[in-house]
């Protein structure tokens, strides 16, 4: 696959599976925008270390991002060829403790999940239609598919952007393809500290390991590659969803 002279955006990459993602995007031959939030540094190292990236700090909640993304694409290669939607957040509530919620948590991470997704998928759009083959991937979680997760709202913002997916195949028009992957638990920054976690994955999957950020990088890929699918959630999770 010779991506040479296209753009992607890839959002949350200054680490983990936003960062393998743009490295394997770009050593493809893409030019790729790289985004953090609060991880400048992180995400200008990341920038700085591909053949051909920008970098714009900003958090997906704004409505102003999305636009500084896809103008940064447009002004750096004057196109937009793909957009990889995988910041995301949670809140630190057990999933079982339903009562811990509160309307904050619901907040943050739906205006981020969801609604900064669909920002910055939609300002993508216009760019994309023009696109030869235009593409949008997004990282959900297995936590949209089973009852399992990092918090009860992030599970269900996962859930929200599974059929995110299916609405914006059907409707993104001039066959630009949309689909997602969802991850099981993937060894990340993020998870660095979940070793028990990690240990009943390896002990109760069938694959026996928890997911790297270069597995979830290889589904996107792969859908970069598929050119005749949309709408559709790939559960990269070793088999986990088999046996919870």
């Amino acid at each position: 696959m010779d991506l040479t002279g296209q753009a992607v955006i890839v959002t949350g990459s200054s680490s983990g599976i936003g960062e393998a993602v743009a490295h394997r995007l770009a050593a493809l031959g893409a030019g790729i925008v790289v985004n953090s939030a609060t991880s400048v540094e992180a995400g200008e190292a990341v920038a700085a270390a591909l053949p051909d990236a920008v970098y714009v700090q900003g958090d997906i909640s704004d409505p102003a991002t999305a636009s500084a993304l896809v103008g940064a694409a447009e002004q750096r290669w004057g196109r937009l060829d793909g957009l990889v939607n995988n910041a995301g957040v949670t809140v630190d509530v057990p999933l079982a403790d339903v009562d811990a919620v509160r309307p904050e948590h619901w907040d943050r991470v739906l205006r981020t999940n969801v609604v900064g997704t669909f920002l910055v998928s939609q300002a993508a759009l216009p760019l994309l239609r023009e696109a030869p083959d235009g593409w949008i991937t997004s990282i959900t979680s297995i936590a949209g598919i089973r009852q399992t997760g990092s918090s009860l709202p992030y599970a269900v913002s996962k859930a929200a952007l599974d059929h995110m997916t299916t609405l914006l195949a059907k409707h993104a028009g001039d066959g630009v393809r949309v689909n997602a992957v969802a991850p099981g638990l993937v060894a990340t920054p993020w998870t660095e500290d979940w070793d028990a976690l990690k240990a009943g994955v390896e002990a109760g999957a069938p694959l026996h390991r928890v997911a790297t950020a270069d597995d979830v990088a290889e589904a996107c890929l792969a859908f970069v590659a598929t050119r005749y699918a949309t709408g559709q959630t790939l559960l990269v999770d070793g088999g986990l969803g088999l046996v919870i």
